[in-house]
């Protein structure tokens, strides 16, 4: 989904995300007041879901939302400040998108949504709408707006001010962005749950080499070392090859937690080569005590890299993702007009 999200009226703010869109685009929001918001857009989208049990292409989704909606054709065409994508499309993309980290729908495919056991039952209850405050009672959503949250600051998606006028637009910016990364991370590892067992090992070992870690590419070494799995590859620490780091990767779902034994196996199998680095990657968590016992250890140091914090390095270090589009914010240059002779 390219670009940001424009919204409906500032009056009608409900949530951060609207707020973004009022705040950063006002412009735009004098030619869109017929247009519906994204989460005036939920409820729709996933009753035409439910038509069936099958999977249904968005496109498709789409056009049957534009036509119980009336929406005109100059409505449609009605383009985001970028001018790549349509500002219906974008509402209907977001509109999804909450849907599917609410788990009300779920992406079959590139492209493809089907509504879930827990979307029906929503639809079951027959609510008046949904949107960002009504999705909250469902945990993957608030896990998802938690993550959107700056590690910077204490406060909560909930507490943050919903009125325009009592959040500044670097505020704004920033919010916005945390949620665009978030869901960014969220993707990366959907993708890295399709990829073969042993091409995650080799993603393992290209982010770290796009890190700074090792020469050039072939410094990355896959080490099988039998079914137990104790070390997928090794990297060396630097240019010089002075010392080796080994490495660990498991392609594991979100609920399924690395628990202390699979970090005493990987210690051992250090042990077994002699080395004293490693670095544990999953596209999953730890569990307490895995990182307790990480912590203890003395002879050998051993980093944990959990999903959250493995696609925010890939993103970081430009591994599996691309800029779409910059922002340029500038501001007056003082020296310029201090050395002026105005």
């Amino acid at each position: 989904m390219a670009g940001y999200y424009p919204h409906q009226s500032a009056g009608r703010l409900q949530n951060l995300h609207r707020e973004h869109c009022s705040m950063f685009l006002p412009a735009l929001a004098h030619y869109t007041m017929t247009l519906p918001t994204y989460d005036e857009l939920m409820l729709p989208l996933l009753k035409l879901a439910a038509q069936d049990d099958q999977e249904h292409p968005i496109r498709e989704l789409r056009e049957q939302l534009a036509q119980k909606l009336n929406l005109t054709p100059e409505q449609r065409t009605i383009k985001l400040p970028s001018g790549r994508q349509a500002v219906f499309d974008n509402r209907v993309g977001w509109a999804s998108t909450y849907l599917r980290k609410a788990k009300l729908l779920e992406r079959t495919r590139r492209g493809y949504v089907r509504i879930t056991k827990r979307g029906r039952k929503i639809l079951a209850e027959n609510p008046n709408s949904i949107d960002d405050l009504y999705l909250q009672r469902f945990n993957e959503f608030k896990a998802f707006r938690d993550r959107a949250t700056s590690e910077k600051t204490e406060t909560t998606i909930s507490e943050i001010p919903k009125s325009p006028q009592s959040t500044t637009p670097d505020e704004v910016i920033g919010n916005a962005y945390s949620i665009f990364e978030a869901n960014l991370r969220d993707n990366l590892l959907d993708k890295i749950m399709l990829m073969d067992p042993s091409k995650f090992e080799w993603l393992v070992l290209s982010l770290l080499h796009a890190m700074g870690y090792g020469g050039s590419i072939k410094d990355i070494e896959g080490v099988p070392v039998g079914p137990d799995g104790g070390i997928d590859g090794l990297i060396k620490e630097d240019k010089l090859g002075l010392d080796a780091i080994y490495i660990q990767a498991k392609r594991w779902e979100n609920d399924k937690s690395v628990g202390r034994e699979k970090i005493q196996a990987f210690q051992g199998a250090l042990a077994g080569v002699g080395a004293r680095k490693g670095v544990f990657m999953t596209t999953s968590s730890f569990t307490k005590q895995a990182k307790t016992y990480v912590e203890r250890l003395r002879d050998s140091k051993i980093v944990l890299v959990d999903g959250q914090e493995l696609a925010q390095l890939m993103i970081e270090h430009d591994v599996g993702v691309s800029i779409e589009k910059t922002f340029d914010l500038k501001k007056i240059d003082e020296d310029f007009f201090s050395d002026a002779d105005i």
